[in-house]
């Protein structure tokens, strides 16, 4: 952790929020807010944009994961979520709405450095496989309007279906667009059109 972060931490106890900022400010130097309860935590997430939230909560129960989930916007930045003691599905609800470290046990000072560096390689690592699956799902649906378009082409010129992509594909150069916009376009008039 040797960039400089903007770190939001949520922490009741002063004299443990003291103790993880002197633990922070040794890996570095970070911009770092400290809220003593979840009071205008939504507000200040939008304020600060912090590029790490780190919350300590001595006995969570379903509604704070909820409510911290919906305040902080876990998959738009690590969320490090640090507990006292926890019940079995407890962990699985917080790693499903997209913590990136649930730690039991509390929030020990000489343990931060590891367990931020850990909840921000999940975070990227998480937040690239989610880009890739969207990439992926995109390719399929311009694969689908492409195909169909092929069809609507192949039926109305009566042509085979490789002269049907190369006119898809030299409308598309000509236009300047994607082949999946200039497909997507002929699919709606086709639609308009029946």
């Amino acid at each position: 952790m040797t960039a400089t972060l903007t770190i939001l931490i949520v922490e009741p106890d002063k004299t443990r929020a003291d103790a993880i900022i002197d633990s922070l400010v040794a890996t570095g130097y970070h911009h770092i807010r400290v809220l003593s309860n979840f009071t205008g935590l939504a507000s200040s997430v939008v304020e600060l944009n912090p590029d790490l939230v780190l919350v300590d909560i001595t006995n969570p129960n379903r509604n704070d994961i909820n409510a911290l989930t919906r305040a902080v916007a876990p998959l738009d930045r690590p969320v490090a979520l640090f507990v006292d003691r926890s019940d079995d599905g407890l962990s699985k609800a917080a790693i499903e709405a997209g913590i990136s470290a649930y730690v039991v046990d509390g929030m020990h000072p000489d343990r931060i450095k590891p367990i931020l560096e850990a909840a921000i390689t999940r975070f990227h690592l998480v937040s690239g496989i989610r880009s890739e699956l969207a990439e992926t799902k995109r390719a399929l649906e311009d694969r689908k309007i492409i195909e169909r378009a092929k069809g609507i082409l192949m039926q109305a010129r009566n042509i085979p279906e490789d002269e049907a992509y190369a006119l898809l594909r030299k409308t598309a150069m000509h236009e300047g667009k994607k082949m999946a916009r200039v497909a997507q376009a002929l699919v709606t008039a086709s639609d308009l059109l029946s």
